[in-house]
C-alpha cells in the first residue's frame, strides 16, 4: 500500500501577515518543516495532494460567510501557496503523483474526489500538513478516519491560531482518531 501527503490550505490568505484569515507567525514558523517534509515525500515517490480552500466572491449561501471574513477567493493571490511551498510546487506540479484540488469546505474530502483518487492509487495512509490544525486539518482527519485511512500528522508541519488550539487538535488526532503524530 502507499502513502499520500495532503497539504491543506498553506496559502497567502492563511499564512501571510496581511492574509485575509491569517494564522500569522505560528503558520509562518512551520514553513521550513512543511516544505522539507513535502520534498521528502516527493523524493520517496509517494503522492502529494494540495487541498486548497476556494471560495467565490460574495457567496452568501456558503456557511463560512457568517463565520469568517472573506478569504481564499477564486482568482486572487490569497489562494497562492505561501513562501517556499509555492516554489516547491512550481518545480513538481507537472509530476503525475502531484495533484491540486480545490475544496469548498473544511475537509479535503467534502465535495471532492480525494477519496476516489486515493483508493485508485491504493493509498492506505494519509500524512496531514497545513493550517488550521483545529479546523481544516481536523475535519480532514475525521473524514480520513471515517473512511478507514491510517493517519499521520506532522506536528512540526501544522499550525493554528493559538498554541492551545493546535495542541488540543494534536491530542485529539492521537487519542480519538488513532493518528500517529510524527516528528
Amino acid at each position: 500500500m502507499a502513502k499520500a501527503l495532503v497539504s491543506i490550505d498553506y496559502t497567502v490568505d492563511f499564512v501571510a501577515d496581511k492574509g485575509k484569515l491569517t494564522a500569522g507567525k505560528p503558520a509562518q514558523e512551520i514553513e521550513s518543516s512543511l516544505v522539507a517534509l513535502t520534498k521528502k515525500v516527493y523524493e520517496d515517490g509517494d503522492y502529494i495532494f494540495f487541498a486548497i480552500d476556494c471560495h467565490d466572491e460574495g457567496d452568501v449561501f456558503h456557511p463560512e460567510t457568517k463565520l469568517f471574513p472573506s478569504h481564499n477567493i477564486q482568482g486572487t493571490s490569497g489562494r497562492d501557496l505561501f513562501g517556499g511551498l509555492a516554489s516547491l510546487y512550481e518545480s513538481i506540479k507537472e509530476d503525475s503523483k502531484v495533484f491540486w484540488m480545490d475544496k469548498r469546505y473544511y475537509s479535503a474530502f467534502a465535495g471532492t474526489d480525494l477519496d476516489m483518487r486515493l483508493r485508485e492509487r491504493r493509498v492506505d495512509t494519509v500524512i496531514l500538513t497545513g493550517v488550521l490544525t483545529d479546523i481544516c486539518v481536523l475535519h480532514t482527519a475525521v473524514d480520513a478516519y471515517n473512511l478507514g485511512y491510517q493517519i499521520e500528522v506532522s506536528k512540526s508541519s501544522v499550525a493554528s491560531l493559538t498554541e492551545e488550539r493546535n495542541q488540543w487538535a494534536l491530542e485529539h488526532f492521537e487519542h480519538v482518531l488513532g493518528a500517529r503524530i510524527i516528528d
